[in-house]
């Protein structure tokens, strides 16, 4: 439950550049693409992500171009990265001042990416389906 309560106080502070992208991503929901923000997954936790898209967006600010920051970043996008999951990494300078650009490129990078589902693969459909009665 500490995960859950962390994230939830997370979201509560966000910083303005996240607080900002997160009111234009919830615009992207009609397109399909819904974010949760601050969501917990693999011990870490995402900006925002897009489950369905496999998706992660991440606004960084001064402390991720420290080198030892920008090491963790680096691992820590390969341990997504090996599950198909893509981060995307924009800084809060872009944030604030080409606010669209971003969204936009948010916006095409998901939709460019095949939606991710559970049904995907080698499960058998629903009992009854596929089954016929003549």
């Amino acid at each position: 439950m500490a995960i859950i309560a962390k994230a939830r106080a997370m979201r509560k502070g966000l910083t303005p550049a996240e607080a900002r992208l997160w009111l234009a991503l919830r615009a992207l929901r009609p397109q399909g693409l819904h974010f949760r923000r601050q969501a917990p997954l693999r011990g870490y936790y995402l900006d925002f992500f897009c489950w369905a898209r496999g998706v992660i967006v991440e606004v960084d600010g001064g402390s991720h171009h420290v080198e030892d920051r920008a090491r963790k970043d680096r691992v820590r996008d390969a341990v997504f990265a090996r599950e198909g999951i893509v981060t995307l990494r924009y800084d809060n300078l872009a944030v604030r001042d080409e606010l669209s650009r971003v969204v936009e490129d948010v916006r095409l990078r998901c939709l460019a990416r095949p939606t991710r589902s559970p049904l995907r693969g080698d499960h058998p459909p629903p009992q009854g389906e596929g089954d016929d009665f003549n």
